[in-house]
């Protein structure tokens, strides 16, 4: 059984995707040809927004619009302890400071009462100037943008919209990549939508922020390659990237359609998953339970590798536990939550091919420990 299966996947797209890589070895333009444009094109318009810039990570796409908006030193962005490092690393390497905000138990996305309460510290305080939120859209599922854009407003704050997981997900209708100032979604192979190597996106309706980062993503320059007009970054999609994604991105929508089938056949047997909110479309990156203490959860590990069914602990360490961010001298309790999170969740195998068979087996590990 398979955490990840990536090579089903790649049965169903390998002859046109070699037809595409043969294009590309022919044409010789390996750095933003004319694949990286027709991407482009193709994710802006399936997210329907003004401009996707692609770039060379998931990471990237965080720290360029905030390159762009000129945040450094005395800034204050905030963020979720209950993530992937590189959401809270961008702010820590522009000089900015990392605040970070408790989630919601049901959710594991932003709590937004306790946003508010910090935001209102911060400013109390007079230490630092707050200047964007990054919500992260947990495991898949879209953060809750309504009351986000809300607070956003009323102290005129920026909102970048961290769609690392989510891209193919929805809130009404409205898809991942439209919430929010920006949004920043990764490629990386492992997610949703992801190529064979890093890779990134951009999705804005602001075409002066648009225009600014596809200047920075190419080490500041705009008109002459050889005149950097601003301080950039080597941030640019390869060509071979943008083959892999487009070919992906047509079966896309059929592979998100089976991640919400296998969701739905997991939650007939389990009542331990992140809550979906009415009206919210997860993209399904990842399936994860909550046991009831780290020694269930230990346990369960064990138990299913016994039986080479894989799992992956997604977040084994929240951000402010780890020694990179223990100058913002936080203490582990300080985010009760996130830390009980750290302590008891799993991730289960969950990808558009995993079979329903696969999921009665590892049911039936889960029920011997419960």
């Amino acid at each position: 059984m398979e955490f990840l299966d990536l090579k089903t996947q790649q049965k169903r797209i390998r002859k046109p995707l070699e037809k595409r890589i043969n294009k590309i070895l022919d044409h010789g333009a390996y750095i933003m040809g004319p694949e990286v444009f027709e991407l482009e094109e193709k994710l802006a318009d399936y997210c329907g927004v003004k401009h996707a810039i692609s770039c060379s990570s998931g990471t990237d796409a965080l720290l360029i619009p905030l390159m762009a908006w000129g945040v450094g030193p005395g800034d204050a962005i905030f963020t979720t302890p209950f993530t992937y490092v590189a959401t809270a690393e961008v702010i820590a390497i522009l000089g900015a400071t990392p605040v970070f905000v408790d989630v919601y138990e049901s959710t594991y996305n932003i709590d937004c009462d306790k946003l508010e309460i910090e935001i209102k510290r911060v400013i109390n305080e007079g230490k630092l100037k707050p200047k964007a939120i990054i919500p992260v859209d947990l495991f898949g599922l879209p953060a809750r943008y309504r009351l986000i854009d809300q607070i956003a407003k009323k102290y005129n704050l920026k909102v970048i919209e961290d769609a690392a997981q989510s891209f193919g997900g929805s809130i009404r209708k409205q898809k991942v990549g439209t919430f929010g100032d920006v949004a920043a979604t990764s490629f990386y192979p492992a997610k949703p939508l992801g190529c064979y190597g890093d890779g990134g996106a951009i999705f804005t309706n602001d075409s002066n922020l648009a225009e600014k980062c596809k200047a920075i993503r190419i080490h500041g320059t705009k008109n002459d390659k050889y005149n950097s007009e601003m301080i950039g970054l080597n941030g640019r999609l390869d060509s071979m990237q943008a083959a892999v994604l487009l070919e992906k991105l047509s079966i896309f929508d059929d592979e998100i359609t089976r991640r919400n089938e296998v969701n739905s056949y997991y939650r007939k047997f389990l009542n331990n998953a992140q809550y979906h909110p009415k009206d919210y479309q997860s993209a399904h990156a990842l399936f994860s339970i909550v046991l009831g203490s780290n020694e269930k959860r230990d346990s369960l590990i064990e138990r299913l590798k016994l039986k080479k069914i894989p799992t992956v602990v997604y977040y084994k360490f929240p951000i402010h536990s780890m020694d990179a961010f223990k100058y913002l001298n936080y203490k582990d309790h300080d985010f009760p939550t996130s830390f009980m999170l750290s302590k008891t969740i799993v991730s289960l195998p969950m990808h558009p091919y995993l079979a329903f068979d696969d999921i009665n087996q590892i049911v039936q590990v889960l029920r011997s420990i419960q």
